[in-house]
């Protein structure tokens, strides 16, 4: 086990899942994952796995079929994950979203009918927000349900969807303004639509295209793709929690935990590109010794460790936070923030230290610093986090005059 990025006060059963997880991200997804990266190939074989090990159920409650695990489990199994392949979290993390938000806040049909099945890894979810002409403010979203008898038709263009292609549900926010006067507030006239559908591309279902994986820069092997709705028709039974115009609150909570996640994945990350600087360094001679006796190395590996255990250490108490049942914005939004920040540093670093090699694709450096990016935008970028912060800090620290 690694010195750093270690956890107090786990449990037994804790402590035995993470060994588990551990022993197969060192076996099944490092030899590998650069290869299928590079190919960009989906790594069926890794997730077939992960299946067998339950962890698409991991925070689904016992009476579904899951393992009733908490958000701090759920994110050092993610955080392990990540340091084998970043891809592969990504993977597990758009389904356990969809399954938190089902759970909190679905209806007792929608989880009898859904969370058995995504326990088993059976049906596998997405969700949706972002579009091609909006970023970070999610109230100007433009697609749209109608009801229209017992069904809703939806229109719009979906953008992002990490698993569009390979899923078989998708929770989609809409705007639905049936029962909410002109003038609402834009957050209250909106809805989150679960979308059933087949894996695959082109129309999956009638009124519903998924056009093709994006080509991006890192994060392969995952599909990230459109979603294009033309007139699909949706059962009014498939709207989450049954109500219209809860839908921005229904995602913000989903996307609250999935910070805590994307924190978890900048620390599995940065603790594997310290592993491999570490490795590297005490490996790779100049001037007649290893390059680790250098000062300037030992500094910079020092720097990356304090880092790595840093992050590693506000992402556990933002998920300790949420798992209490308090407001955990403010530690979500400042692990999100600090993780990222701190993965692309440390990232950066450990190429550094591989010198000229670092840019060879021979050298698992070279994947690291294409994935880290991501982590600075997704779920929200830098500058959302800081104001997620500031607003939180200005209501703990209130001027009493």
């Amino acid at each position: 086990m690694s010195r750093l990025a270690q956890t107090a006060g786990l449990t037994d059963i804790q402590q035995e899942i993470l060994a588990t997880v551990r022993d197969f991200v060192d076996k099944e997804i490092i030899p590998v994952a650069t290869e299928l990266e590079h190919r960009d190939e989906y790594p069926q074989q890794i997730v077939d796995g992960l299946k067998e090990l339950g962890l698409f159920g991991l925070m689904i409650p016992e009476e579904y079929g899951g393992l009733g695990e908490s958000l701090l489990t759920y994110a050092l199994c993610v955080e392990e994950i990540a340091r084998g392949w970043m891809s592969v979290s990504g993977i597990i993390n758009t389904h356990f979203i969809v399954a938190y938000m089902l759970k909190q806040h679905g209806t007792q049909e929608q989880k009898d009918t859904f969370l058995p099945r995504m326990a088993a890894g059976e049906v596998r979810g997405a969700f949706s927000m972002s579009e091609p002409a909006l970023g970070s403010d999610v109230s100007a979203i433009t697609s749209k349900g109608v009801k229209e008898g017992d069904e809703y038709v939806l229109n719009g263009q979906k953008m992002w969807l990490t698993n569009g292609g390979t899923s078989h549900l998708v929770a989609v926010l809409c705007r639905s303004d049936e029962g909410h006067p002109e003038g609402t507030a834009p957050h209250k006239s909106m809805t989150t639509f679960l979308v059933e559908k087949e894996p695959g591309f082109g129309e999956v279902r009638p009124g519903l295209t998924i056009p093709g994986k994006i080509d991006k820069m890192g994060y392969k092997g995952v599909d990230t793709t459109e979603l294009i709705m033309d007139g699909l028709r949706i059962p009014a039974n498939r709207v989450l929690g049954g109500t219209t115009g809860r839908g921005f609150y229904q995602m913000m909570d989903g996307v609250e935990v999935g910070r805590v996640n994307v924190a978890a994945r900048g620390c599995g990350v940065a603790q594997r590109a310290f592993e491999l600087g570490v490795s590297y360094a005490q490996q790779r001679h100049t001037f007649g010794k290893a390059i680790a006796q250098h000062q300037a190395i030992q500094f910079k590996l020092a720097e990356m460790a304090t880092k790595v255990e840093a992050a590693h250490a506000m992402m556990v108490n933002a998920a300790r936070k949420k798992d209490s049942g308090e407001r955990n914005d403010l530690e979500a939004g400042m692990a999100k923030y600090l993780a990222s920040e701190y993965c692309k540093e440390v990232v950066e670093d450990a190429f550094r230290i591989h010198g000229g090699y670092g840019f060879s694709k021979e050298y698992e450096i070279e994947r690291l610093y294409r994935e880290a990016p991501m982590l600075l935008i997704g779920e929200g970028t830098a500058e959302i986090q800081k104001m997620i912060i500031g607003r939180r800090l200005l209501e703990e620290y209130r001027f009493q005059g």
